[in-house]
């Protein structure tokens, strides 16, 4: 297993530790319905160094970029960043990622999922015929997500950069704990606000910016959050998980991911999920909440009343803000209206629930 840069700390915080994506990470510290409650209520920090950064540059680097993803990249500006994806040739998702636009028309980062690292790289570099210059930096690239309502009056001390007025998918570079060349992006994945900070691990700089950022909010009850509490705060607000509810066999249309996917440029697998657009998805991705007590989880059916098979669970849990059971699944478009009865099969029971809408409340 890999570390990252924070693992001792982790250690010596006594977080329950476990492999994820190769890596040895913090599930938990102090227990997963504590850890998201702190997130929702004020502050916690989340070592997300496992994820990948690729560096895109030169005068083929937005040719690159919009070849290979589904959102349309030209729009981006200088601190500017964007939710997309790249596709294969059947229409499938090889990963979701964010672009951020460092340098217009000229330099970018994209930030992948920490599982997905070398096929992303292997299946940009096939279609980098026109020979941008591409980078890999995950290995020196620290990222800790600080997340929460009091997240930015926290850490508007530790830096120059005006965060407290960062708009959702934008970013600066700037100083931050005294460390000089920080991104700060506002691209959380907890629906809770904040911010995240990329960094180059060298000159004991991770010990630096996490020793301060706790000097500063340790006494303001911010908390190191694990996994677990990342899990179901994303999960409450319908945010996909790549290798859960999305993969290479979902496509962005049947994942609600419609939204990303721009026509008015070439990409790979445009003609197919243009001709899906056309025809019509064959299964949808929708947000269910129990009615009847049990809680769902990955791969459980989904059936209809009659229990015929209509689609199945791809992430499920017990929500700790909402104290009830929701859970996010693949099922037939008839079935997925707002309101919709459906039934989950947990252990030998069928027991029902109800589509509703994202974010789940």
């Amino acid at each position: 297993m890999k570390s990252t840069p924070f693992t001792s700390k982790h250690l010596a915080l006594g977080a329950k530790m476990a492999e994820f994506a190769g890596y040895n990470m913090p599930i938990s510290y102090s227990g997963i319905n504590d850890e998201h409650q702190a997130v929702r209520t004020n502050a916690g920090v989340f070592d997300v160094s496992h994820m990948g950064e690729f560096i895109v540059k030169g005068p083929h680097a937005l040719e690159l970029i919009q070849r290979v993803t589904t959102n349309d990249a030209a729009k981006l500006t200088v601190g500017k960043a964007q939710y997309s994806a790249l596709t294969n040739e059947k229409g499938g998702i090889v990963d979701d990622l964010i672009v951020y636009c460092i340098e217009e028309n000229n330099v970018y980062m994209l930030v992948v999922n920490a599982s997905n690292i070398e096929k992303d790289w292997e299946w940009i570099s096939r279609h980098n015929t026109n020979k941008a210059e591409m980078h890999n930096i995950s290995d020196k690239t620290c990222l800790l997500a600080i997340q929460g309502p009091n997240a930015t009056k926290m850490m508007q001390a530790l830096t120059d950069v005006d965060i407290l007025n960062l708009t959702y998918y934008t970013f600066a570079k700037g100083k931050f704990a005294g460390i000089d060349n920080v991104v700060i992006s506002a691209t959380g994945y907890t629906g809770a606000g904040g911010i995240e900070i990329y960094f180059e691990d060298k000159d004991n700089a991770a010990n630096i910016i996490w020793d301060k950022i706790f000097e500063v909010g340790g006494p303001q009850g911010l908390k190191p959050i694990g996994l677990g509490a990342r899990d179901t705060l994303r999960l409450e607000m319908g945010y996909c998980l790549y290798g859960n509810d999305i993969d290479d066999k979902t496509s962005p249309l049947e994942a609600g991911l419609g939204w990303i996917t721009k026509f008015t440029k070439d990409f790979t697998a445009r003609p197919i999920l243009e001709q899906q657009k056309k025809d019509g998805i064959k299964q949808k991705l929708v947000g269910f909440e129990m009615i009847e007590k049990g809680i769902p989880r990955h791969d459980y059916e989904i059936k209809d009343f009659s229990g015929q098979v209509i689609g199945r669970v791809t992430s499920g849990t017990q929500s700790p803000s909402l104290g009830k059971a929701i859970g996010i699944g693949y099922v037939s478009p008839v079935f997925a209206h707002i309101d919709t009865k459906i039934y989950i099969k947990i252990r030998d029971k069928l027991l029902q629930a109800r589509v509703v809408k994202f974010p789940f409340n």
